[in-house]
């Protein structure tokens, strides 16, 4: 549950702005805004989502800064009156229409602050994911840093020992790491980011045509503030959420609406089918060991990308300046 998810982490007061209220566009507004968001998405060759706590809440699992968020009521010494477990909880609207954009090429890449691990069980590829605060149901080795799907939740959060040996003796490959140990991968407060979700998530936002924040205030840095690597660029941004966000003033486009009905009808304007969840493609259902490590060679991949962009992106932008003097 996310309240005992919240409850493992160390104590900490700065947990942002709690409670906002919520706003919603009318019908017909949604409606207009969801028809301007398909048009961009069109028109981008590369769209990043970056997805918040807000994008669970359906499947039964709380935010956390919402008017009834875990932290807004922890204020007032109350819980959550809806708690579904992790084990419980399926993949939302959200979570299979963002496997169906993938699919479809609409969208490339996503950036999640959410360890609930609901995009790992909808089935999304490890290649389009960065986890940048974990995820509760992945068992990472110290030693070796490889990482692994469990059937279940964690037992622990903060990155502390399961005391269970590396997977990495079962692998077919023939790859084994002696003596290593898992931990939890969740982060807690003021840990370091992982590096290569960090890195991947970084590079993608910044040379996106098109960043989307879905279900989140963007109040935790630096999660939050990689939406906005883009508009330097002359990248477009775009939010989806109840409450306001950090950085409203700079968005193109804000959608006050719950984010499954914004992406059904999104997917509906792009001719794109939503499917069911299905356990068959859920890693956490199946019997055999399953690594969730990021390749390394993917990030050395696409940091030349990243660099051929950035290159170009300036020798543009110093030739329009040249031509405009």
């Amino acid at each position: 549950m996310s309240c005992n998810y919240a409850d493992g982490l160390s104590a900490y007061d700065d947990k942002g702005i709690l409670g906002a209220p919520e706003s919603f566009d009318s019908d017909e507004v949604v409606t207009e805004k969801c028809q301007e968001l398909a048009d961009l998405i069109k028109k981008s060759g590369h769209v990043v989502l970056h997805t918040g706590a807000g994008i669970s809440t359906s499947a039964g699992i709380p935010d956390f800064r919402g008017p009834k968020g875990v932290w807004t009521l922890e204020e007032k010494g109350e819980k959550p009156d809806f708690n579904v477990s992790f084990d419980e909880a399926r993949p939302t609207k959200t979570h299979m229409a963002i496997i169906s954009l993938i699919e479809s090429g609409y969208v490339q890449f996503v950036v999640s602050q959410n360890i609930d691990g609901l995009h790992l069980k909808s089935g999304l590829d490890r290649k389009y994911l960065s986890e940048l605060h974990g995820n509760i149901y992945i068992e990472q080795c110290k030693k070796c840093r490889r990482q692994f799907v469990s059937p279940s939740a964690v037992e622990t959060v903060g990155q502390k020992s399961l005391k269970r040996p590396c997977k990495s003796s079962m692998d077919s490959k023939g790859r084994s790491c002696r003596s290593g140990i898992l931990h939890d991968n969740v982060l807690d407060w003021e840990h370091d980011l992982p590096e290569n979700d960090l890195e991947m998530g970084l590079m993608h936002s910044t040379i996106a045509d098109l960043n989307i924040a879905l279900g989140t205030t963007l109040q935790i840095v630096p999660s939050g503030d990689l939406p906005l690597k883009n508009l330097k660029r002359g990248g477009k941004f775009a939010i989806c959420n109840l409450q306001p966000t950090k950085h409203d003033k700079k968005a193109n486009l804000i959608i006050s609406s719950y984010v499954d009905v914004v992406l059904s009808k999104v997917c509906k304007l792009l001719g794109v089918e939503i499917p069911e969840y299905s356990e068959s493609s859920d890693p956490t259902k199946q019997s055999k060991p399953i690594e969730w490590t990021i390749p390394t060679n993917n990030v050395n991949i696409f940091h030349k990308k990243y660099r051929t962009h950035v290159k170009d992106s300036k020798i543009e932008s110093k030739a329009k300046k040249t031509k405009y003097k």
